[in-house]
């Protein structure tokens, strides 16, 4: 990599860095579009690039979402029970999705998928609304049943399940503190559960470049992931100060412009 690509990869990581401990969202949907830019760059076959670029950016939480469960732990917001009656479908859901399915999506579908993501990832952010309490937690195969959908969605479009896991558990009458904290403790599992699948899945690939596990490019985890572990903390202490509510419809706009670059790949993937 050229010191320009690595630049743009370290800035990259800080900002979805913060971004993760800000916002309590995964940095995948911020990375996923400028690593494509990147691996265009170096020349890497189209028919990886969005598929690498989605599992190397779900690799990264394995490390910024650490901070962010220590830092909730310590204030005691995490329902250890619910992330563990959560995590077994969680974590066979990434890797049932993370490999075959993975695997099986063309870029031309994989980057629809991704770009309709970020629309709806968008509008949540911009609307900022939380579903009605409506019911009780539903029992262990219930949450399996669940645990396993959100699996497999997350290991789809890189992110880190917050996105459906914690309009889940505020419908079902979890605190909202005790959701969101929740969330960040099932961020390790289906990262990890994504990665291993996304490895398992693409070995062997002859279209991946050399530096690759599977789908996951390790020069890039390196860059983003250096940076991001120390800004994540640093978002996470601003959350404090500053009008989230502001900030995350500003991310909302600034979202809709990095699913038009995703609509854009998908179309030229499509041969359009």
């Amino acid at each position: 990599m050229l010191i320009s690509d690595i630049a743009m990869l370290m800035l990259c990581g800080s900002i979805s860095g913060f971004l993760a401990g800000l916002l309590g969202i995964g940095g995948g949907m911020v990375l996923v579009p400028f690593m494509i830019l990147v691996f265009n760059h170096l020349g890497f076959s189209q028919d990886v690039i969005v598929h690498m670029a989605i599992a190397t950016g779900m690799a990264t939480i394995l490390f910024t979402t650490t901070s962010a469960i220590w830092a909730h732990h310590k204030h005691g917001s995490i329902d250890w029970k619910l992330v563990a009656a959560l995590s077994p479908g969680m974590v066979f859901g990434g890797l049932v999705g993370g490999s075959e399915l993975f695997e099986a999506l063309k870029t031309s579908w994989l980057s629809l998928f991704f770009a309709i993501f970020l629309v709806y990832s968008s509008i949540q952010m911009m609307m900022n609304k939380k579903p009605k309490p409506g019911r009780e937690l539903p029992g262990r195969l219930g949450l399996f049943g669940f645990g396993t959908f959100a699996g497999v969605l997350s290991s789809l479009v890189g992110a880190g399940g917050a996105f459906v896991t914690v309009p889940f558990m505020l419908w079902c009458n979890v605190k909202p503190h005790v959701a969101m904290a929740s969330s960040s403790g099932l961020g390790f599992p289906i990262a990890a559960a994504a990665t291993i699948g996304y490895m398992y899945g693409s070995w062997g690939n002859p279209n991946l470049p050399s530096g690759s596990l599977g789908f996951v490019y390790l020069p890039a985890l390196a860059c983003i992931v250096v940076v991001s572990v120390f800004t994540a903390p640093l978002g996470a202490k601003m959350a404090r100060k500053l009008n989230v509510a502001q900030l995350k419809r500003v991310f909302g706009i600034l979202l809709f412009f990095l699913a038009a670059f995703m609509f854009n790949e998908s179309r030229k993937a499509f041969g359009f």
